[in-house]
């Protein structure tokens, strides 16, 4: 990583919205187009840092640690929902006065960016979207592989797996996740871990975890979003990641569409703009060119 946690702590400030403290890092330049940016589970903003720099020469980049991650707000206990993460956003844009914006998801962010992306099909957003792209997350719960940790999360078992985690336990099934090539190093091991833990974050693990009910119960919601979008649509994958790779971006072929633009990269894992952070940089580019 090219900006430390540190580093990225300092870049940003938290705002009061809907009753809680929300952190997000805003570049907040009035004369670009902007990007607004959705980060993963268990993660944070942070993840974004690698393709940072080049994304800001040409745009606004807004950022936000969504509800239980990074440096925002960790209630506990608190009945976790995608929902409430939307509705989370979309007061984040109105106090940035975000008017026109692309989106940027990833995995957990996905799912809140496939909530919001129903919301500005049924003309009741917030600000008006330009485009909306996709790295690996699971856009369809019958094509999500979940990794044992995370079944054990959401069991009853969930708040004593959650107790257990120990850093080299978090080091061992976070990392499987990741392309052989491309593991995340123990710098980076250690800065996501510091991430997680922060303001006691780590209680989050059994309780962020319900968005994979959420997927289900809202199935259909979500899906019909991304077939019915009134934006272009990109996606850009690691095909590798057992959770959401190759499987899931055929699944999206048969169900969402094949003339999309769709990106595979064939040796990444879960978390490409970690691993490979100039192909994404150059297949996003590329996508926000041809629109």
């Amino acid at each position: 990583m090219t900006i430390s946690v540190d580093q990225w702590h300092e870049r940003g400030r938290c705002s009061q919205l809907l009753g809680r403290e929300i952190f997000c890092v805003d570049t907040g330049e009035l004369d670009k187009p902007v990007i607004f940016l959705l980060h993963g589970f268990p993660t944070s903003s942070w993840d974004w840092a690698p393709i940072w720099a080049a994304l800001n020469e040409s745009y606004r980049l807004v950022a936000p640690d969504l509800l239980g991650f990074g440096f925002s707000a960790k209630p506990n206990p608190h009945a976790y929902s995608i929902m409430e993460q939307a509705d989370l956003c979309e007061a984040l844009v109105a106090d940035r006065n975000l008017e026109r914006f692309h989106v940027l998801a990833h995995d957990y962010g996905d799912t809140v960016a496939q909530e919001l992306l129903a919301r500005q099909n049924e003309g009741r957003g917030a600000g008006r979207w330009l485009s909306v792209c996709l790295l690996n997350g699971g856009l369809f719960p019958e094509t999500h592989k979940a990794r044992l940790i995370q079944k054990l999360l959401l069991s009853p078992l969930g708040p004593v797996i959650n107790k257990l985690t120990t850093k080299s336990t978090f080091d061992r099934s976070f990392s499987a996740i990741f392309g052989p090539d491309t593991k995340p190093s123990p710098e980076e091991l250690d800065a996501f871990w510091t991430l997680i833990n922060y303001n006691g974050g780590r209680h989050g693990f059994h309780n962020l975890i319900t968005y994979m009910t959420d997927r289900k119960t809202h199935r259909e919601r979500w899906v019909d979003a991304l077939q019915n979008s009134v934006v272009p649509i990109g996606l850009i994958n690691g095909s590798v990641d057992p959770v959401s790779g190759a499987h899931m971006v055929e699944r999206y072929r048969e169900v969402v569409s094949r003339n999309h633009f769709i990106i595979e990269l064939p040796t990444i894992g879960h978390y490409p703009q970690v691993e490979a952070p100039a192909d994404v940089i150059d297949a996003y580019l590329r996508f926000l060119r041809q629109l």
